[in-house]
């Protein structure tokens, strides 16, 4: 019989993890939970005898992978994958996969629940501004891009996006604007609303120099990844620009200093909140269980990112 391991130091919301379990009972699999663990150790005691594992932010490294003879594919129930050393995984013959747009309306949302937020003050009961009206860029524009697009027509808002890799007919498909350069998309919006992937390429890209070319008053919406922004530049910029505005759910490691210095210009959820829905739990749970039988039962791939 083949054995899953549901590793997850944050777990499924209930409904989730009964669904995903019902998956794998229903298909003669063994599906075993390793919930809010605390211990490495406990990971690597659990993977042993796996040769299925679903995951959602837990960490898969060379280790782990040594600690699992048996294992042959990781579905990380979400979009990004830099939790997991992609290198050490091809060279132990494991498939790793992601379930790209099962939470991208959830990250969209919380986008615009994060702009309303700020754009009102943190309703401290002074007046604030509307979203009506504003220039919105989207950099990247993929599965939560388009939907920040749709969401941010509903609000009244011009959309223009830039992403090199997506076709243009693609993007003004969805009565997008395409911006051929990124500085132009910095300098020519009221929001911008990040979608980039942690690379090599894009790690710490967001730096002073793309910073000063934002509109004064402009806001800087992070639901990505915490490493694309330099946060020596970013709160370096913040002391020098009187106006800049940086709202994340993934808080910096300088937060203590932005919320002390400019408590009024930045927004910080207490962890990252962008797949924090029953919706969107629900979703890339069940997709990263069939991604799993059909990989079994049919070799299907479609979703490897190694």
């Amino acid at each position: 019989m083949t054995k899953v391991l549901v590793a997850t130091e944050k777990p499924f919301a209930k409904v989730a993890a009964d669904q995903i379990r019902s998956i794998f009972e229903q298909a003669g699999y063994r599906c075993d939970f390793l919930e809010k663990y605390t211990d490495k150790n406990e990971l690597l005691k659990a993977v042993a005898d796996a040769e299925a594992l679903i995951i959602r932010s837990d960490k898969i490294t060379e280790e782990v992978l040594n600690a699992a003879p048996k294992l042959k594919i990781v579905v990380r129930a979400g979009a990004g994958y830099d939790n997991v050393d992609l290198a050490a995984a091809t060279a132990h013959d494991v498939v790793v996969m992601n379930t790209p747009g099962q939470n991208s309306n959830a990250v969209a949302e919380l986008v615009f629940g994060m702009m309303v937020y700020q754009a009102r003050n943190h309703y401290n009961g002074t007046s604030g501004t509307e979203l009506k009206g504003k220039k919105l860029g989207i950099h990247a524009y993929g599965n939560v891009g388009k939907n920040v697009a749709r969401i941010a027509r509903g609000f009244g808002m011009e959309v223009v996006a830039y992403d090199p890799f997506v076709p243009d007919s693609a993007i003004e498909a969805d009565g997008v604007t395409v911006v051929k350069d990124r500085d132009e998309l910095y300098s020519s919006c009221d929001y911008i609303s990040l979608h980039i992937p942690a690379t090599k390429e894009t790690i710490q890209s967001i730096n002073y120099d793309l910073l000063s070319k934002m509109k004064q008053g402009a806001t800087l919406v992070n639901t990505a990844r915490k490493e694309v922004i330099h946060e020596e530049d970013l709160l370096k910029f913040f002391r020098d620009n009187d106006t800049l505005q940086y709202i994340s759910d993934i808080a910096p490691d300088n937060q203590a200093q932005l919320e002390a210095e400019f408590p009024a210009r930045c927004f910080f959820t207490p962890k990252k909140m962008g797949a924090q829905t029953a919706e969107a739990n629900i979703n890339a749970g069940i997709a990263a269980a069939n991604q799993i039988i059909s990989f079994f039962e049919e070799g299907i791939t479609r979703f490897k990112v190694n």
